[in-house]
């Protein structure tokens, strides 16, 4: 689980961190359910939601509104090396199965985040990213990606 876990070295650092969020989402993708939710309720890294961001062109408000966690608080936990809460993780979560149903319709990943990025019509001018903040949401994003994928309009 080193990829959710480590800290960025020099190196990460010098690649997109964009990049490294459709690697962590393939590593929980790859993972059992079971597993899954023994590392949402450790917290994930702060560094886990700044590849989210960076992969999503998110702000530093949209992401607290995401992970419902303040600027200040989330940079506290960056600053201590404090994981983030079980409900951010759990977010977090969420929006990597989408993303990779999104990257598998799209067969692209940056197509999927482009899509999950830009306003949807189906989702009342909301940004899928963002809809996913509730388990509901992600469903209401789920189906349009399955509508896509057999040709309906979404």
């Amino acid at each position: 689980m080193e990829v959710i876990d480590r800290p960025p070295t020099a190196t990460s650092r010098t690649r997109s961190p964009g990049n490294d969020f459709w690697k962590i989402a393939h590593v929980l993708g790859g993972m059992s359910e079971s597993d899954r939710i023994k590392r949402i309720k450790a917290g994930f890294s702060v560094d886990v939601a700044d590849a989210a961001k960076q992969a999503f062109q998110m702000t530093n408000q949209g992401l607290g509104e995401l992970l419902n966690v303040s600027v200040a608080t989330y940079e506290r936990r960056r600053r201590d090396s404090k994981p983030l809460d079980a409900a951010a993780s759990e977010r977090l979560d969420r929006i990597a199965t989408v993303a990779l149903l999104a990257e598998d319709v799209f067969e692209d990943k940056h197509a999927a985040s482009e899509w999950m990025s830009s306003p949807n019509a189906a989702l009342g001018g909301r940004i899928p990213v963002m809809h996913c903040e509730t388990a509901i949401g992600a469903q209401q994003v789920r189906r349009i990606i399955h509508a896509l994928e057999w040709g309906g309009v979404a």
